[in-house]
């Protein structure tokens, strides 16, 4: 029986769609780069740095939320997804997918709409009454039955004095 894997975890069949999309860190041709033997903290393996992005969008967890010790640092997994975010990668992923899908089942595109309003509704006030967060405030409040404003009884005292 084969090991079910969990929903955040790539297989490898999809793994091997996604390395190529990955994009490469950006370096100068010009500029020799050079680092102590063993020096330096290594980085994270792309599968995994996926597979952590794939789990804050599966749980809906917060960033610093992830386990440290599946996936590494939760702000070098962040900044991984920043960086990939302002490549394009994720957009590229999704029209590699949507392109794939489309070869497999094929989409009828010009049956394709979207439906979606975001305006207020004029005549909305009269049938569904106040904004159920302001049914409870009070509008107008009453003022004292005296007719002023209420104050201290005594307007200065001293420490020392008796009162």
């Amino acid at each position: 029986m084969a090991k079910r894997i969990q929903s955040w975890e790539v297989s490898d069949c999809f793994w091997q769609r996604v390395a190529p999309l990955i994009p490469q860190p950006d370096r100068d041709i010009g500029k020799t780069y050079k680092r102590k033997p063993g020096g330096g903290r290594k980085s994270i393996p792309y599968r995994r740095v996926f597979e952590g992005i794939v789990y804050v969008l599966r749980t809906g967890c917060q960033w610093k939320a992830l386990p440290k010790d599946i996936f590494g640092s939760p702000s070098s997994i962040h900044g991984y997804f920043m960086r990939w975010m302002k490549t394009g990668f994720f957009l590229n992923l999704w029209r590699a997918g949507l392109a794939e899908y489309d070869e497999m089942e094929g989409i009828a595109w010009q049956w394709q709409s979207i439906d979606g309003t975001m305006v207020k509704a004029p005549m909305a006030q009269e049938t569904v009454g106040p904004n159920p967060t302001d049914r409870g405030k009070k509008r107008n409040q009453t003022p004292c039955s005296c007719g002023r404003a209420w104050r201290p009884a005594i307007v200065n005292r001293n420490r020392g004095q008796s009162a």
